[in-house]
């Protein structure tokens, strides 16, 4: 299911690029391409979480969660550079098929491992075992708690990241340079977070300091919005990219600890509908906000937001604080 996965999406990939470089881009085609990719992504983004349990124990999976986003937030301090440079260079084309190469890393890295797959005992229907996952899911509440809180963070949160071209153009007088150098900021504050989070691991009070964390994101956001203070900005980009990469690696790692094996894979489909699923939602009501208010409001409001959800579970708990 991943190496289907990689290999849709880097054929999308080598297709814009072709599209690009002989000028029959259209924004139909964009809009095809973009539902085919996150196709892709909806069937390999849960395969890929199932998979880190295969590789190593439970006591290590926090860990392995958090060192595991270490790669994408690389991504996002080298990317933005790269693809830059690429752009000035090469035009637009070169970045659709530099992307298209780069899946063939993540193929070879897939076929060189090694793992034995376990069939189940007992085999049902397909809708049978969905219905399963859901009904085992549903009748969780930290499942549910969990779940909502990851919906929230990524609605609420993601805008931020979103929005920061804005603030690059409009509120610092910068170009794309500006906008670059602000990615590399939550970009490197994400990495420093996922390693902390890798160095503590699993331990007690898990939830409790998850939900302080979010809290803490919260008010960075709200910080971020309200400063007109380019270095300070950049300092809240950098802890509030720490802040957010820490509460997804331990929302994950909780969900990860709590869930049976045999219904890890349904599970956290369900997670990464909720999880995936706010991002891009997120990010068209924050849209649509901004275009009546302004950004820097609608930040300001969805960090008290964000503090709101996590003093509401800090008090009456749903099982998240106990963890």
């Amino acid at each position: 299911m991943m190496l289907t996965s990689q290999i849709v999406q880097m054929t999308v990939a080598f297709i814009l690029a072709g599209l690009v470089a002989t000028g029959l881009i259209k924004v139909w085609m964009v809009v095809t391409l973009s539902f085919i990719s996150g196709c892709g992504q909806a069937f390999g983004g849960p395969a890929y979480q199932s998979l880190i349990p295969t590789l190593v124990g439970k006591e290590h999976l926090p860990n392995a969660v958090a060192l595991n986003s270490i790669q994408f937030n690389l991504a996002r301090v080298f990317g933005p550079l790269l693809a830059g440079a690429t752009l000035a260079a090469f035009g637009s084309a070169a970045c659709f098929g530099l992307n298209g190469l780069s899946f063939f890393v993540v193929i070879l890295a897939l076929l060189s491992m090694n793992i034995k797959h376990v069939k189940p005992a007992d085999p049902k229907p397909m809708m049978q075992e969905l219905k399963g996952g859901l009904r085992y899911a549903k009748g969780e509440p930290t499942i549910v708690a969990l779940t909502i809180l990851a919906a929230l963070t990524t609605f609420l949160g993601l805008p931020l990241l979103t929005f920061l071209p804005v603030f690059a153009r409009d509120i610092f007088q910068g170009d794309v340079n500006r906008f670059s150098q602000m990615m590399a900021y939550s970009g490197a504050g994400a990495v420093c977070g996922a390693l902390v989070v890798a160095w503590l691991g699993r331990f007690t009070h898990m939830g409790r300091a998850l939900l302080i964390t979010q809290v803490a994101f919260g008010a960075l956001i709200t910080a971020f919005a309200m400063s007109r203070i380019l270095w300070l900005s950049n300092v809240l980009l950098f802890f509030s990219g720490a802040a957010l990469l820490m509460t997804f690696s331990m929302t994950s790692s909780l969900v990860q600890l709590i869930v049976p094996d045999h219904l890890r894979g349904r599970v956290m489909s369900i997670y990464m509908v909720a999880f995936r699923g706010g991002m891009p939602l997120g990010s068209l009501a924050a849209g649509y906000a901004a275009s009546v208010t302004s950004a820097p409001l609608v930040l300001e409001v969805n960090g008290v937001l964000i503090m709101c959800v996590a003093v509401y579970f800090l008090i009456k708990s749903h099982g998240v604080r106990e963890l």
